[in-house]
């Protein structure tokens, strides 16, 4: 009795082992699902119109299977013809393995095998040579999977990866290549063909091997119709069918957004703020615009949707067959020329020290041994600032650069997400160089800038995801809204292009706030300019930095940009308003005088405002402070002490001693106080 005891809990005891350790095994050796992650990218229009595609990092075009998309007919004729039991079995048929096993011994050969659905998935998941031990190895896997997936979600993993030729992968990319549409609505003789590609897809590949495409779509045919799946008719017509005989390309439109964007978020589709249509045309307004050029030179244009900065359309070369046309040079890093300069001249609006009509010099001058030149050599003495920036003078904005501070305006831009790239040396800071393109940017820099100047100030980033247009982007107010009409009016009233009707005189046109830039060597040919709800940036140059001598900005890529806001027009998308005309009926001298808050509000800070990041330079000239708004006779405080007027310019200079953060207090004559933070790090 106690033997037969003994016998039970040791037969009980190794059932319960071996339980335990198939399950750890099935925990510690659990199939690769994950490979079904590795499909290809796609990005699609904000209207869900594909855009560009990518080959997975396998080079295989593989894109996710979804059932609710695939045409229901073609899944139950695929589990008609490959696993009939598929719905009741647990991964392995055993009615299958014993039928194929009758067959092979009858025939003295393989004649038919017992894959189930789920088989064949697992031995996609991980391939081997066909051998017994392989077999059962599937077998295993497949037990493993059902337990972890849905029957639904098995076929739509085997739909994913099922091979169909070349670097064809699943269901979906199969149909698009071949039949260039999507499996929703398959005809008889297409969805045969999709049955029949993946037991043998390099010997009955349609587009190279078409007659064993043939026969073997004409073989699943046969099977259907022997099934009660198709009458005898349907099977004739199916069977005449044309067979595909090349392979569809993808859409390849904004490619460079495109690659950057698979490469940044990973998800297999991705839906863009980009306008298809218009990013077609812009592509082809830039491909034929760089034509005109000898010398090799490409262009890049953005085109952002100013209220919501979402980019609609952006050209990143003038193709990839142009020479560097794979090089995103809207990304690129480039000298900006005089592109910043409306910004220097609206810090100056801000802080009272100039507005449209002030007088300022322009005369020869040296800043500490800088000694800039006008771009055509020639001084023009006294002139209004609207004049300067409408012209583009050199010697004014410098002037007005070094009245606002270098450093300032530097973390200024910082600050609204504007990295201004200098040489990386030791004694590298931000110099007056700044005013005429002495530092780096890029094309979505200037965008981001030209987008707040038509936005009453405020700096957002660029939106290039459905996601992000519609998120609530926390936005920098760079300047007031005053001063962002008052340079849009200025730079709306420069002179037009030659052989250019003003938009004035046009009842077409949008009047445009543009600008310029051209940088030293006449490398990059700039124009951005905002109106009529869009801001448009042009870039136009060799993308290896050789230098074009007299190609300017204005010549250059002025062009360009006004046949972008032409077409805009011409289509209803820009706004016919586009932006106001200044008002010369008020002198301006001083902004102060105009648009400066009211003594009975408090005081602002200017600079440095909350949050500001600023260099500590090795000379450390150190930073003006600026503020506006309440009573006169401002007292400044950094971390509760005292700091005093220069004798001379009557400006408060802060020359902080250390790296760190400093609480910086200004008091109006009325004892009202304004605070901010900021952190000063070391250069």
């Amino acid at each position: 009795m106690i033997t037969r005891l003994a016998i039970n809990h040791w037969r009980l005891s190794s059932v319960v082992a071996a339980i335990f350790v198939i399950a750890a095994m099935d925990l510690f050796f659990a199939p690769p699902l994950d490979r079904a992650g590795e499909i290809s990218p796609v990005m699609t229009d904000r209207n869900g119109q594909w855009l560009h595609a990518f080959a997975n990092d396998e080079g295989r075009w593989r894109f996710g299977a979804d059932l609710e998309e695939i045409d229901p007919t073609f899944v139950e004729r695929l589990v008609l013809v490959e696993d009939k039991r598929f719905w009741s079995h647990w991964g392995v048929d055993p009615l299958a393995l014993m039928r194929a096993s009758l067959s092979s011994a009858k025939a003295g050969r393989v004649v038919s095998g017992a894959s189930t659905i789920t088989m064949q998935t697992a031995r996609l998941l991980e391939p081997r040579p066909r051998t017994m031990g392989a077999k059962i190895i599937e077998m295993i896997r497949a037990l493993q999977i059902e337990r972890r997936l849905t029957k639904r979600e098995i076929l739509e993993l085997y739909l994913t990866l099922a091979p169909y030729g070349g670097n064809i992968e699943g269901v979906r990319a199969a149909s698009l290549i071949y039949f260039d549409k999507e499996p929703g609505h398959l005809t008889d003789a297409e969805q045969a063909l999709l049955i029949a590609l993946p037991q043998a897809p390099e010997t009955r590949r349609p587009d190279l091997k078409s007659e064993n495409a043939r026969s073997a779509r004409a073989d699943v045919l046969e099977k259907l119709v022997t099934a009660g799946a198709l009458t005898a008719k349907q099977t004739a017509e199916a069977k005449e069918a044309r067979l595909p005989d090349r392979r569809h390309a993808f859409s390849r439109h904004a490619y460079h957004a495109a690659q950057r964007l698979a490469k940044t978020r990973p998800a297999d589709t991705i839906e863009t703020t980009i306008d298809a249509g218009l990013q077609a045309r812009a592509e082809g307004i830039v491909a034929a615009y760089a034509n005109r050029f000898e010398d090799d030179a490409t262009a890049s244009l953005l085109i952002v949707e100013t209220e919501t900065r979402a980019v609609r359309a952006a050209v990143g070369s003038s193709g990839l067959g142009a020479k560097g046309g794979w090089i995103d040079l809207t990304a690129a890093t480039r000298s900006p020329g005089s592109t910043l300069k409306p910004f220097i001249y609206a810090l100056a609006f801000e802080d009272g020290l100039a507005g449209p009509a002030t007088v300022i010099e322009d005369m020869p001058r040296s800043f500490g041994g800088y000694t800039p030149e006008n771009f055509d050599r020639t001084f023009r003495g006294e002139v209004r600032v609207r004049e300067a920036l409408q012209h583009s003078l050199n010697l004014p904005a410098v002037r007005v650069l070094d009245g606002i501070g270098a450093a300032r305006f530097s973390a200024l831009m910082r600050a609204a997400g504007i990295a201004l790239k200098t040489p990386v040396r030791a004694d590298t800071k931000p110099g007056l160089a700044l005013a005429l393109g002495g530092a780096g940017v890029t094309a979505q820099d200037i965008a981001t800038l030209y987008a707040a100047l038509g936005d009453g100030g405020k700096v957002k980033p660029l939106a290039w995801t459905a996601e992000q247009e519609n998120a609530a982007s926390k936005s920098y107010q760079l300047f007031s809204n005053e001063t962002a009409t008052r340079i849009s009016a200025i730079l709306a009233g420069a002179p037009a292009l030659e052989g250019r009707v003003p938009a004035a005189l046009s009842r077409q046109a949008t009047r445009v706030a543009f600008k310029t830039g051209t940088s030293y060597g006449f490398r990059d040919a700039w124009s951005a300019g905002h109106g009529g709800g869009y801001t448009v940036v042009a870039w136009v140059g060799r993308a290896d930095g050789a230098p074009r001598p007299g190609e300017t900005g204005r010549k250059a890529a002025a062009p360009l940009l006004f046949d972008v806001f032409d077409m805009l027009a011409r289509e209803g998308k820009a706004r016919s308003d586009g932006v106001e005309p200044e008002d010369k009926s008020d002198p301006g001298v001083l902004l102060a005088q105009l648009g400066e808050p009211s003594r009975t509000t408090p005081p602002q800070i200017i600079f440095p405002r909350n949050g500001v990041e600023v260099f500590l330079g090795r000379d450390n000239r150190g930073y003006a402070l600026a503020a506006r708004g309440g009573a006169a006779e401002y007292r400044w405080y950094v971390d509760g002490k005292p700091l005093h007027r220069e004798p001379l310019s009557g400006r408060v200079v802060w020359n902080p001693a250390r790296a760190g953060f400093y609480d910086v207090t200004v008091v109006d004559g009325d004892g009202r106080a304004a605070r901010s933070k900021v952190r000063v790090i070391a250069g």
